[in-house]
């Protein structure tokens, strides 16, 4: 089952994909509430959504071409407090992911920290059940303020040096009442980061990866997560300027889901009850590593094989100068 989240002015709902289109769900306006109903009933959000489905359907094709009243949100929120959702992930976790940042970093040294991480990873990134394997890289992007929906813009600060895809899949996570971690369902994702920024150094990664991010349209629920197969691409104009064949998934993966879910819900802070997370699970492949620099107006295209409709998010350059940010002392 795939669900979305639309609105139209003030008014929230949320339907479930039926192609060509939305059926809309009767008393209930976010997942995020549909999530938690589910969990106090001990049912699943599928069977859930299945009871709530109304008679009601929407056009699915103006809502996704933003032609419609009623608009794509990001598949899921904390509809009361985006502060309450923690958008995160996990690197070097691909192959390829590692090949690239091995490329930007080295100097002279024969293997770099990051290839030094995603050798740790091959060796015990996949313990047996009810053991603990290596813990993987982990960063943090930003509440949920700097998720973006589908057709949507991603931005290029005025104090960045770049911005670039990632084509991802992400974890979609609301922490219960009692401190558990519920896994509610994945989607599709762009994890924007200033790659240019961080191949200077790679202590610049922390603060490469605060920036705007996409996730959606739709939100999978029980999603095949082996070995997903995908396509990134880069618009410029009316032709594909750059395209890519990507895979993801725990074959295609160093690291088993379980242990990443392990080390990032491991910290106390992070099993707040009522908190969402938003967790990226790693990258192919980089049209920045093959040489493409984005600019503003490209449009940045990722679609997954069983994910539903591919992820669309204009560049925008923010023209402004960056100025020195003033702090006032009050003290």
């Amino acid at each position: 089952m795939r669900l979305v989240q639309i609105r139209k002015e003030n008014t929230r709902r949320v339907g479930i994909v039926e192609e060509p289109k939305l059926r809309l769900l009767g008393d209930c306006e976010s997942i995020y509430a549909l999530a938690e109903e589910a969990i106090a009933a001990s049912a699943t959000v599928g069977a859930l959504a299945q009871r709530k489905a109304a008679r009601e359907v929407l056009d699915y094709d103006p809502i996704y071409r933003g032609a419609s009243e009623w608009r794509l949100l990001a598949p899921v929120d904390q509809p009361s407090e985006s502060a309450r959702c923690l958008v995160s992930g996990t690197g070097l976790t691909h192959l390829g992911s590692a090949r690239e940042r091995q490329a930007m970093h080295e100097k002279n040294e024969d293997l770099t920290d990051s290839m030094k991480m995603f050798r740790w990873g091959i060796e015990g990134g996949r313990p047996a059940v009810g053991q603990i394997g290596t813990a993987p890289e982990w960063f943090y992007k930003g509440t949920g303020a700097i998720l973006r929906a589908h057709g949507e813009a991603l931005e290029i600060p005025a104090y960045a040096e770049d911005g670039g895809e990632e084509a991802e899949i992400a974890g979609i996570y609301l922490v219960d009442a009692s401190g558990v971690p519920r896994r509610v369902g994945m989607t599709v994702g762009n994890e924007f980061s200033d790659h240019k920024f961080e191949k200077k150094n790679y202590l610049n990664l922390a603060s490469s990866k605060i920036r705007t991010c996409a996730i959606g349209p739709e939100l999978v629920l029980s999603a095949d997560f082996q070995s997903v197969p995908g396509e990134v691409a880069i618009e410029r104009g009316a032709s594909v300027l750059w395209s890519k064949q990507i895979r993801t998934g725990e074959a295609e993966m160093c690291h088993s889901l379980r242990n990443i879910e392990h080390h990032h819900f491991k910290f106390d802070t992070h099993r707040r009850p009522g908190d969402v997370h938003v967790h990226f699970f790693g990258a192919d492949c980089l049209s920045f590593g093959e040489g493409i620099e984005l600019r503003d107006g490209d449009v940045m295209q990722v679609r997954f094989e069983g994910f539903g409709r591919a992820l669309r998010n204009p560049v925008s350059v923010m023209r402004d100068a960056a100025k020195p940010v003033q702090v006032v002392p009050i003290g």
